[in-house]
This record gives structure tokens, sequence and C-alpha cells, in this order.
């Protein structure tokens, strides 16, 4: 397969025709034949899997393949493996229920292929967030074209060859290419389109696929808020905010955007978060473990943020083991807390993206309460803290994408629960069978028994069906009291 050359939205609608006219010419795969393309993209991650940690490190400017390894390769080993396990489940037939009108018929929901996904996705996690959609979509019985990031333009180009080594193109296509192609690859009439990235491209791109009704799954993100209940900013929940925050230097669409530290413990989580960043990279910002940012843009964009909240008033901390060496490593940002920044600052009005947590004190949590909610609904949420009365309460009055109790970012690895955002943190879900579902036509089918007592109700009416339909909606006692009380 070659690749569609960029800006070629003639070609790219070329590629889809011949996917959908494979797709309806070969009928909807089998579950031998589905498990057989999931497995072939298995073996074709692991194959290039030294390949991939190395494009990414250089797109990124310098990322450890270990975390390459554990957030992107293993997630996407696991959500294969996960597919093909389930997957007979997934494809079976559902019984539904039959009114008693009806109950000489059988009523059931099959899930069928929707035909060609496109799949559109973002830098920071460029193989996972490319490979576990595409997952789906195979294992749901689609065929896929694929629009890897710009950002990213190694790591897209060993995704192309690992597909085209892997698949037919009228099984699985890869677009490369710019905003433009973005742009053109959105308009095309997909069956259905799974997109991950920022909040204001997502609109762009619900409102290209409105103009062919073609339904969306958007992966956005927001500030994914971090509450800390009293007494916990101890060493473990500190460690956890460290991994989840720092992890791939913070590009994470998930991660702690902001942390709400109950007022009495404000100093000790200052320090807990210096202790737990220490041990996680003991040679500082230019720790081999410690990602860069992925480019000159979004680097001056979190050096803009940390500015305005210092001109603002907030203080700044730079922390961690000498994080004066930061400027010593291309595009590196030494982790950043930023404490009491005003609601009107650019940080806590933005997405970060990167090794920057804001800190805002609390009393109660019923102002925790008050204020995540007076904000756009966030694709994570973070609680630290026993199950108690304020978490039970924090749960019910608050709404968010996924939660994570005493942990952050693990709730992503959990391939049997739902993923997805509410409102402007996405809409639709993947992950487990609501991804399949997703990418799947459920097609109720009711089968018509031997006896049909509904037949009975056609006209020409009268008694029989004045009958049925008393049987049916029961007589009407308070409207024979009331034609009685009246007379």
């Amino acid at each position: 397969m070659v690749a569609v050359p960029p800006n070629s939205g003639a070609d790219m609608a070329a590629v889809l025709g011949r996917q959908r006219a494979a797709f309806l010419n070969e009928g909807p795969p089998s579950f031998a034949d589905r498990k057989l393309r999931l497995k072939r993209l298995r073996a074709a991650v692991l194959a290039h899997r030294r390949e991939l940690g190395e494009a990414v490190s250089a797109d990124f400017g310098h990322r450890s393949r270990y975390e390459t390894d554990i957030l992107e390769v293993l997630c996407v080993i696991q959500a294969i493996d996960y597919l093909g396990r389930n997957l007979r489940r997934f494809m079976k037939q559902e019984r539904r229920h039959v009114g008693l009108f009806y109950r000489t018929g059988r009523a059931r929901v099959e899930y069928q292929p929707k035909g060609v996904i496109g799949v559109m996705a973002p830098w920071n996690y460029p193989l996972s967030l490319t490979i576990i959609p595409l997952a789906t979509a195979l294992a749901a019985g689609n065929r896929a074209m694929l629009k890897p990031s710009e950002l990213t333009p190694r790591t897209s180009e060993v995704i192309r060859l690992m597909i085209e080594e892997s698949f037919r193109p009228e099984e699985v296509a890869v677009v490369l290419g710019g905003p433009d192609v973005g742009a053109a690859f959105s308009a095309l009439p997909f069956d259905h389109i799974l997109f991950t990235g920022s909040t204001p491209v997502g609109r762009k791109i619900m409102k290209a696929a409105s103009d062919n009704l073609v339904p969306l799954i958007l992966e956005l993100g927001g500030k994914s808020p971090t509450i800390i209940a009293r007494g916990r900013a101890t060493r473990q929940t500190l460690d956890s905010i460290v991994f989840g925050k720092l992890s791939n230097g913070g590009q994470t669409c998930i991660a702690p955007d902001y942390a709400l530290v109950h007022e009495d413990d404000l100093d000790t989580f200052i320090a807990e978060f210096g202790a737990s960043i220490a041990r996680f990279y003991p040679d500082g910002p230019t720790s081999r473990d410690y990602a860069s940012i992925v480019n000159d843009h979004h680097y001056e964009r979190l050096k803009s943020l940390i500015e305005d909240a210092r001109t603002s008033g907030a203080r700044v901390i730079e922390t961690g083991l000498t994080p004066e060496r930061a400027a010593e490593r291309l595009r590196t940002i030494a982790p950043t807390l930023v404490v009491g920044a005003g609601d009107d600052t650019k940080i806590m009005q933005e997405e970060i993206f990167g090794p920057i947590l804001p800190v805002r004190t609390y009393r109660t949590i019923d102002e925790v309460i008050d204020y995540v909610n007076a904000r756009p609904r966030p694709l994570a949420l973070y609680y630290f803290g026993a199950q108690d009365a304020d978490c039970g309460k924090l749960l019910a009055r608050t709404t968010s994408g996924n939660v994570g109790i005493n942990n952050t970012l693990l709730h992503f690895a959990q391939d049997d629960l739902s993923f997805g955002g509410v409102g402007p943190s996405g809409m639709g879900a993947y992950h487990g069978i609501e991804g399949f579902r997703s990418m799947s036509h459920a097609k109720g089918v009711f089968v018509q028994g031997r006896w049909n007592l509904p037949s009975l109700m056609r006209a020409p009416f009268g008694k029989i069906a004045d009958l049925g339909l008393k049987v049916m909606l029961g007589s009407d006692r308070r409207s024979k009291r009331r034609g009685s009380s009246s007379a």
C-alpha cells in the first residue's frame, strides 16, 4: 500500500470508495476473520516495537523508551488481547423482551459492522491512540482509514509501514498530511469517525462530519481536577499524582490538570510533591525518563502560561532536583507548581498539557463540588481519600468522563471500562463492550410467530378492536366516575 498523498481529497475519496466496495462485496467478516486481523495487528506492533520507540523519542526530542513501551505498546497489546478474548461474546445476538400481546414472536438485536471507520489520532500518544481505535474497529468487523498526527511524522511513517506490511489497502489505509489533509479527511462520508484531540478542533470535526450525517466519537480534553482529602497529602498520594502529571512530560489528555488541596495541607502537599519528583527523576529535568515538549509552539505556549500566572501574582515553584538544568536540554520544562493562580489567568482557563500543576486550596467538600461544577465537564476526575460520605457526595454531584479514586491514569488501562468524555470533553465512548457497540450498528429484528395476535387489531375496526384495547389499556374507572358525576 502507498500512503495517500497529502492534500489529495480525490485520492482519499477513492480509497474510501474501494474500502466500502470491498466491505459490501465481501460482507461482514466472520469471527475467525476478525480474530486473524487482530492477531496480525498485534504481531505488527511487536515486530516494530523498537522502531516505534525510536521514532516517538525523535519526534518529541526525547521520550524514554520505557514510557513508550508502558504507556503505549503495553496498552495496545492489552487492548487487542481483551478484544480477542471477548470477541465471540460481543458478536453474539442479544435476545430482547417481547410484550405480552406479541408473545408469539421473538425479538433480538444483531450487532453488525457499520462499514468504514475514520480514525483521526493526536500526537501525544501517537501509537496507542491510533492503534486501539483501529483494533476496536477491526473487532467490530469494519474497514478503517487512519489519519495519524503530522506533529509526530516519524512515528506516523512507522505506523504507515507497519500497516502496509500487515493489511491490504481495502482493509486498512493510512493517510499522511497536515491540517488541510485532516480537514478533507473529516469531510469524507465515513460510516463513523473517531477523533482524539483538542476541544476547538473537535468542534471543527463535528461540523465537517455533520454535512454527511456521520456519527462521531469525540475524545477531547479539558481541565481534569484532582481533589486531595484533608490529611491525605501523603507520599503515596503524591507519588500517584506525580506519575499522572509528569508521565510523557504532562502531555496527557487525562493528566491531573489542577489540584484542590485542603488549606491545612498546602505546605505538606508542596513538600511531598517535590520529594516524589526527586525519587522519580534523580537527575532532575535532564533525567532520561523525563520527556521533553513535542515542539517549539507548545514549549512557548507553556512558558507563557507560567509567565502569565507569575505576573498575576501567583507563586511559581520549580521543584524536584536541579530544576534549573531544564535549560540544558531542548524544549524541556522543569516540574512546576503554580499556587494561588486566579480564575482569570490563562493557566486556570486552558488545558495545560505540560509538567505544570496549578494548586488551589479549599475548606469543605461542598466548596470543591461547586468549583468543579462551575467549569466545563472534564475528561477525568481524581479523588484521594477514603470512600466515605465526602467521596460519595463528590461522585454523585459532579459529572466527568471517568473517575480515579486513589490513582491517576489507570482507568484508561482498564479495558473493560468504557472511556469517553461529556460535553466539551467529548461524546461517545470506546474501550470495553461500549467501544465495540459504538462502531457497530445495533439492528433490531422481530420474528413473527405462527399466531399473530396483533392482526386482530386491523381495519375494519369493531368489537374485537374494542376488546383488544380494553385488555391492553385496561378499563378507565376514573373516566367512568367522572362521567356519572357529570350526569
